[in-house]
């Protein structure tokens, strides 16, 4: 088959947990004998191509005209799909919730939209309101989908009630991740608690500060590590220099912001941290949480979401109330003070991540379900 992505993110371009995916589905696509391109929106003046494991990375220009950069863009990303359908004919298109507006309305392919969160989605979430214009736009994308791929049953029902599936066909397909990672060679620090993901309120950076004060005043030598890229409010000021500012010194003390790092560094520092924890308010599946477990890392997620679909709480792994710091520190406390069981539960989580999200099986789901909605 010949699939195309439409994503601005890819770990080549720019982070983010959808082009984590796109990446991995990818490689393992071109790996099985398939083809596999990701067309995206660059922020250069000029087209970029990249090949990445044989998958052809197409970056175009950035729009000229700022104001009008959705109409550009729709009209750049209509032009190079077609080109690629004349070159090779293109069975199927895939894009997030937002995208799947730049495609044409009845083209020779099938357009499917894959669901990692779309803007009524954590709008909702947020309780933040909806952007008009990306509010529309979302709704369009959505009456112009043949099909819909929800990375969790969580994902899949709660969009359901912001936003209408129509007659097309979906199903539930959990991300693939690479199971063949080997946990890198490295000491564990028993002082070092990680954190990975954007800096921002959704992930719960703010509450999981405040529930590690207790746990800094208790065991002084605990270290909170924060990786991941810095967030900014509408007018431009920093969500970590809102922390600093709330916190001041004092209450940031044994906390590390490191900034967002490489993939294969990241999975360094999952595996030398003494657990790992991400109470994200919102999520459609947390890929991080998976990459912590296949590196053998005890780990604490939320219990709201996705989290009981993928963590079994005291088995293998934590579930907490994001919510509630109190409730956070209590968690992170059993963490410190039962290393023994939090140990066999990573060796258990990482032994259900191998068969549930590797990606061998999920390529199989996601092949056998484009092959359903080619020939409907």
């Amino acid at each position: 088959m010949n699939i195309v992505f439409i994503s601005n993110e890819y770990p080549l371009w720019a982070p983010g947990g959808k082009g984590t995916f796109i990446q991995t589905f990818a490689r393992a696509l071109v790996a099985a004998g398939h083809q596999a391109t990701v067309v995206g929106i660059g922020d250069t003046s000029s087209i970029k191509e990249l090949e990445d494991e044989g998958v052809r990375l197409i970056r175009l220009r950035k729009p000229l005209l700022p104001k009008a950069k959705f109409i550009e863009n729709f009209a750049r990303i209509r032009k190079k799909i077609k080109e690629l359908h004349a070159e090779h004919p293109v069975d199927i298109v895939e894009t997030s919730e937002l995208d799947c507006a730049y495609v044409s309305k009845n083209p020779p392919y099938k357009k499917i939209i894959r669901l990692h969160g779309g803007h009524h989605f954590f709008a909702e979430g947020e309780n933040r309101g909806i952007d008009p214009i990306k509010g529309e736009r979302e709704i369009k994308s959505f009456a112009n989908a043949d099909a819909f791929i929800a990375v969790s049953n969580y994902v899949k029902e709660h969009t359901a009630t912001l936003l209408s599936y129509g007659e097309a066909m979906i199903t539930t397909i959990n991300y693939p991740v690479d199971t063949e990672i080997e946990v890198p060679d490295v000491l564990i620090d028993e002082n070092k608690i990680l954190f990975a993901g954007t800096i921002c309120e959704k992930k719960g950076v703010n509450q999981l500060i405040a529930a590690f004060q207790p746990i800094r005043t208790k065991f002084p030598k605990k270290e909170l590590h924060i990786f991941g890229r810095d967030w900014f409010f509408p007018d431009g000021s920093s969500y970590t220099k809102m922390l600093e500012e709330k916190y001041g010194e004092a209450g940031l003390e044994g906390v590390l912001f490191h900034g967002s790092i490489s993939r294969e560094q990241l999975y360094r520092e999952y595996a030398s941290a003494s657990f790992c924890i991400f109470p994200s308010h919102m999520e459609t599946q947390g890929l991080v949480t998976l990459e912590a477990l296949l590196m053998e890392r005890p780990v604490i997620f939320s219990q709201y979401g996705p989290g009981p679909e993928t963590i079994i709480h005291l088995e293998d792994g934590l579930l907490c109330d994001v919510y509630k710091p109190e409730d956070i520190a209590e968690k992170m406390m059993w963490m410190i003070e039962h290393p023994e069981k939090a140990k066999e539960m990573a060796l258990l989580g990482k032994s259900r991540v191998n068969v549930k999200f590797n990606k061998d099986a999920k390529l199989k789901d996601n092949i056998a379900f484009y092959t359903a909605v080619c020939s409907k």
